[in-house]
């Protein structure tokens, strides 16, 4: 049976791409998940750049507040993409999915590139917010540019995005929400945390390399950096890469 001309088959990429995005704002978790986000970016910024005024730090860029603030609302974006994955799972609609888009590949890359999207703007609107109050918070303890400012925005949005796509490889990965989150969890947050707090030169070069090691050379403006911003992206990157890879193999070996 051959399709009327100009009729797109079943189970194509674009069609793909338009049932996540449907799927993903039919959750509630979803709006829910990023409102948290946008709460916790508001109250991080403006306890970092209160932090900053009482104990005179030097003047610094005021993006530097909402690029740190990543370290705690990018997990908005892990928890909206693990569910987005594992929640087919639970419920069984993975079968469809896979049903509708019988090439595998094209069910994880649409649900990467939906749930990216929706992170970078997400990311990005953290950030105008978060610098918004850091600005009145730091009151004279910052400085403001706006081509700086507009560049730690737009990072900020590409690290998450980056993020949201390696977490739907976790996911794919792991098929279980405990098992992503715990993953994702050790390695974004309590990894660093345990390299950082030991001190060692050694172990700081380690974090370096990591997700959000790397992640937070990109975002923030002014300290010393081990490599160019461009490496650190392909760092990151490279993680994201490596994460997608094993979800798909497993996506492709496993039965849904």
């Amino acid at each position: 049976m051959h399709n009327a001309p100009g009729q797109r088959a079943p189970g194509g990429f674009a069609g793909a791409v338009a049932s996540e995005w449907t799927k993903l704002w039919s959750v509630r978790a979803s709006g829910l998940c990023l409102l948290v986000g946008l709460v916790v970016s508001g109250v991080f910024t403006y306890y970092y750049a209160s932090i900053a005024r009482i104990n005179e730090h030097p003047v610094q860029p005021v993006g530097n507040a909402a690029a740190a603030s990543a370290v705690v609302t990018q997990f908005a974006f892990v928890v909206l993409a693990t569910v987005v994955v594992t929640s087919e799972y639970s419920t069984g609609t993975v079968r469809a999915s896979l049903l509708w888009v019988p090439r595998r590949h094209r069910v994880q890359a649409a649900k990467a590139l939906v749930t990216g999207l929706v992170a970078f703007l997400g990311g990005a609107v953290y950030a105008v917010l978060g610098t918004a109050v850091a600005w009145g918070a730091f009151d004279g303890r910052a400085s403001f540019e706006a081509s700086t400012t507009l560049r730690q925005v737009l990072s900020v949005g590409v690290y998450q995005a980056l993020v949201a796509v390696l977490t739907v490889g976790v996911a794919f990965a792991t098929r279980h929400p405990a098992g992503a989150l715990s993953i994702l969890v050790t390695l974004l947050w309590a990894l660093p945390s345990v390299l950082l707090g030991l001190g060692s030169d050694t172990l700081a070069a380690v974090n370096d390399v990591l997700p959000y090691g790397a992640g937070d050379h990109v975002m923030r403006v002014g300290g010393s950096a081990p490599f160019s911003s461009a490496t650190a992206v392909l760092i990151v990157a490279a993680w994201t890469a490596a994460a997608h890879g094993a979800g798909l193999y497993v996506l492709r070996r496993r039965d849904a």
